[in-house]
């Protein structure tokens, strides 16, 4: 009787156990799915443009036609009668030279102008000592000017004559003058190895004078209507470069991985030779965490017809 007692009350518990059990996996909550993670991120319209190499060199401004001046006779200079920036003609008096000694005595002797044009260093002061062979003065045609540089010899290959280049000046920051090769030396300077060459502004401008340094920018090589883009915009992977594109998803801009040959790099800027057309819109940030078919959201775009403005607004 004991023994039939104990085996229905381990059938009740058991039962009980199994019920609980059921009712424990029926309430388990059921797993939501993923959300869809959206990538926000900047991008570039691509426009066709232009890509300019180019070498920098530093130069100085100077005059094209410049004259020095010595005196006909050696002796003290008595008088000075010119400054430095003071325009002269031809046959000017701009200084007297005393040429007496102890026990002779001889009327000054006038030192002329040889030329037209501007006083633009003047040596020596009154009282000094002068020769024959020294020059005291040096007059220059101001309003014609010439930049004066040297190149290297690895780059003289790439240097000819009526080159275009881009010069800028610490007098006026931010603005940009331009100018042509005029004139490249034959030979090399075979102490240095460079090769001189000289540049004219086109056109003159009367705000840039003798004495000046030149920030020379010469192009070497011009691309015309390429398709250019930010060098940072391009990512490689397993040897390849590629940019991501955004195109229309399903309700969804989506990044593309698009393969793309590069041609010519200039600072950072990179020429795309295949893979991209104007208009293409690809991402300049952000794309370090996207793969192919990532969806995403442009925040903020540059380029073409995007004036750098906030998408959406």
């Amino acid at each position: 009787m004991r023994k039939t007692v104990a085996a229905a009350a381990f059938c009740i518990i058991a039962a009980f156990s199994i019920s609980s059990c059921k009712k424990k996996e029926a309430a388990a909550p059921v797993a939501e799915e993923e959300e869809e993670v959206i990538y926000a991120v900047n991008s570039y319209r691509i426009s066709g443009g232009n890509l300019d190499e180019y070498l920098e060199f530093g130069g100085d401004v100077a005059s094209v036609a410049s004259v020095d001046v010595m005196p006909d006779q050696a002796g003290k200079l008595t008088r000075i009668l010119v400054s430095i920036g003071e325009r002269v003609k031809k046959d000017e008096i701009i200084a007297y030279v005393d040429a007496s000694r102890p026990g002779m005595t001889y009327k000054a002797s006038p030192v002329k102008a040889p030329a037209s044009g501007r006083i633009i260093s003047f040596t020596p002061t009154v009282g000094a000592t002068v020769s024959q062979a020294m020059v005291i003065a040096r007059i220059s045609s101001t309003d014609d000017l010439e930049i004066k540089t040297s190149v290297a010899e690895r780059f003289v290959s790439r240097v000819k004559l009526g080159q275009s280049a881009s010069v800028t000046l610490d007098a006026y920051p931010g603005e940009t003058f331009s100018a042509k090769v005029s004139e490249v030396s034959p030979v090399l300077d075979t102490m240095t190895r460079t090769m001189a060459i000289k540049l004219r502004l086109t056109p003159p401008d009367p705000r840039v004078k003798v004495g000046m340094y030149a920030r020379i920018r010469l192009i070497t090589d011009s691309i015309r209507n390429a398709i250019v883009i930010p060098a940072g915009t391009i990512v490689t992977r397993e040897g390849e470069s590629y940019v991501f594109k955004i195109v229309p998803g399903s309700g969804q801009q989506v990044a593309r991985l698009q393969k793309v040959s590069r041609g010519m790099t200039v600072d950072d800027k990179c020429e795309i030779t295949e893979g991209l057309a104007a208009g293409d819109e690809i991402v300049s940030k952000g794309q370090s965490l996207l793969n192919d078919g990532s969806p995403v959201r442009v925040i903020s775009s540059t380029g073409a017809d995007s004036q750098g403005k906030e998408a959406g607004k």
